[in-house]
């Protein structure tokens, strides 16, 4: 059995893992992501009780309980490099022997659910409304360091996006994975259901024009008029290719929501994004409370 060295799983001096700076007793089977480390007590502060507080640089881990409902909420900080750190740490923290250093024989899978702010990229996507992520399309290049195998589905989406957007043509390699069914199911009432494409960049890498031209300046548009059978690209954020990228891999239960704070073809912004936060977050935590 392979045993994994001190310098690829950093592991610091009081047994936990070095970003997320948290042992395994530390953390529940169900987390929600959130990029804002302001954001992580925005979620906790409806827990019942509060076990674990856990802070490292951007990482904030709460762990607490909702009635008997056990569930952690942790900082991601943004973009799809930082959810590699988060995503292998937390999946090293149950299913890695973190003192003999290998993999254990039975593999836990995680509900990781994002929640998070994005863009629209429907007019009928109104601001302060919110979507569940069917797929994570993403535009970075994070999982093209990782070996995968996308599903038939999957692949035909993506030849079809490449068709559409010939952005493979000025080097963006697009990848598409996913959202768990089991997790989907549970988002339904009061969410659009929709392609989330993931930038690695929030002005021009989604569209946005300051003082430097835009190497693609019709990507809304194109993004905007995609379509692949019922699917169709509802929003744009940093994070969600990533989740569900790598969380195919481990074998982890993903999914992710966000709340709409921004409409980029009515050009409408968000009077009060920060109550349409709060009311995501309250969904969610009903939802994981009464299903998960």
């Amino acid at each position: 059995m392979r045993t994994i060295e001190a310098s690829e799983l950093i592991i610091n001096n009081r047994g936990a893992v070095y970003h997320v700076n948290c042992r395994p007793e530390e953390i529940a089977d169900t987390i929600i992501t959130v990029g804002d480390p302001d954001r992580v007590k925005e979620v906790s502060k409806y827990f019942d009780r509060i076990e674990f507080k856990n802070h490292h640089r951007e990482f904030n881990t709460h762990t607490g309980y909702i009635g008997k409902k056990r569930i952690s909420v942790t900082s991601t900080g943004i973009g799809p490099d930082n959810i590699d750190i988060v995503i292998n740490e937390l999946d090293a923290l149950v299913n890695i022997d973190l003192e003999s250093r290998t993999v254990k024989e039975n593999i836990t899978s995680l509900n990781i659910i994002r929640v998070g702010t994005c863009g629209s990229l429907q007019k009928e996507i109104p601001v302060d409304s919110f979507v569940a992520s069917t797929h994570g399309l993403g535009l970075d290049n994070l999982m093209h360091f990782y070996s995968t195998q996308p599903t038939h589905e999957d692949s035909q989406l993506l030849h079809a996006f490449n068709n559409h957007t010939q952005l493979n043509e000025a080097s963006i390699v697009p990848y598409v994975n996913g959202a768990s069914s089991k997790l989907l199911k549970e988002f339904v009432e009061d969410f659009h259901h929709g392609i989330t494409v993931t930038c690695p960049g929030f002005y021009g890498p989604q569209g946005r024009v300051l003082r430097m031209g835009l190497a693609q300046p019709n990507l809304i548009d194109q993004l905007t008029s995609f379509s692949f059978g019922q699917h169709r690209i509802s929003n744009f954020e940093m994070e969600t290719s990533a989740i569900y990228g790598m969380g195919k891999i481990l074998g982890h239960h993903c999914l992710s929501l966000s709340a709409i704070v921004a409409n980029r073809i009515t050009k409408e912004f968000s009077s009060d994004g920060n109550a349409a936060v709060e009311k995501l977050i309250l969904i969610t935590l009903e939802n994981i409370a009464a299903s998960l």
